[in-house]
């Protein structure tokens, strides 16, 4: 019977785990805070910037840029003066919507039983 790739130590692994791969598109301090903003609509990038008030200009730029490299957020540039840009989820983003629930969830009994 073949070991599921969960149970296997991680340097058995042949393939790309998809824990680490996971990991590696939410990685950041602020991406799952940007996800959980953007699930529940679209928004400029000011209007996530006061959402996050502690994050600077240039991390939440780069935040977005990963995640929208990631096929995670859509960055939607509108041809106006000033230019308007807007941020959403997209098909792929938001199929993490239940994972983000789930995190959610857990921390709620996480701090019940602290």
């Amino acid at each position: 019977m073949a070991r599921s790739w969960f149970t296997q130590p991680p340097e058995e692994h042949k393939e790309v785990c998809p824990v680490t791969q996971t990991q590696d598109i939410i990685a950041g301090k602020w991406k799952i805070i940007i996800l959980w903003h953007l699930s529940t609509k679209t928004r400029r990038f000011n209007e996530l910037q006061r959402l996050l008030p502690n994050i600077s200009k240039g991390i939440l730029t780069r935040q977005l840029r990963e995640l929208e490299e990631d096929q995670m957020v859509h960055r939607e540039v509108y041809k106006e003066v000033p230019p308007k840009v807007e941020y959403s989820l997209t098909p792929l983003g938001k199929s993490f919507l239940p994972i983000l629930h789930s995190m959610g969830e857990w921390s709620k009994k996480y701090l019940k039983s602290k």
